[in-house]
């Protein structure tokens, strides 16, 4: 179907929660759920839980190039800026010395690298990860509250290509999970 689910009681669906009480059922959950080819899902943890990217399928991310090309940006601002001032705008004659020397200059294109860098880290990062996200339709689900403290979750989106309500559901009551359950939009 291409249309939008909805619940029994005829509201949007969001997808399907299930809920784990330990890591091993959560990560054999994690690659049973990749392996049947769902995209868009997620796992919800209370701590890092090593081993659950791989578990997932999660590529590595493409931060560390916006980082990387933006530091290298900053570099040569902070040096065509100090060129600019140094031998253009503003020259002056100091001891006989050039108007632009690299060695000065160093210390200002490390920190300006630095700016730009943490600057496309924080940006990139809010960017990548769809953040502020102000509202989740998981917030509606009792049992995700417990997902900052003792419980695993994953929870498979509606949209997804592959979703079905039951043949989702069916994958999600065949995995060592203690409940499985509709989450509205």
């Amino acid at each position: 179907m291409n249309g939008r689910w909805t619940t029994a009681d005829g509201a949007p669906l969001f997808g399907l929660l299930a809920e784990f009480e330990d890591v091993d059922a959560l990560i054999e959950g994690a690659q049973k759920v990749r392996d049947a080819g769902y995209t868009k899902w997620d796992a919800h943890t209370p701590f890092p839980v090593h081993g659950l990217d791989d578990a997932m399928g999660i590529r590595h991310t493409k931060l560390s190039y916006l980082v990387f090309a933006a530091g290298v940006f900053g570099v040569f601002a902070g040096l065509g800026l100090q060129w600019w001032t140094n031998t253009v705008d503003y020259p002056l004659i100091i001891s006989g010395k050039p108007f632009f020397a690299l060695p000065a200059n160093i210390p200002v294109l490390f920190e300006v690298m630095v700016l730009f860098a943490a600057a496309a880290a924080f940006v990139g990062m809010l960017a990548f990860n769809n953040l502020p996200l102000w509202y989740h339709s998981l917030f509606k689900s009792r049992r995700f509250l417990r997902a900052t403290d003792d419980r695993f979750f994953i929870s498979i989106e509606a949209r997804d290509p592959k979703f079905d309500p039951r043949a989702t559901r069916a994958l999600l009551t065949s995995l060592r999970g203690a409940a499985v359950e509709e989450v509205e939009e």
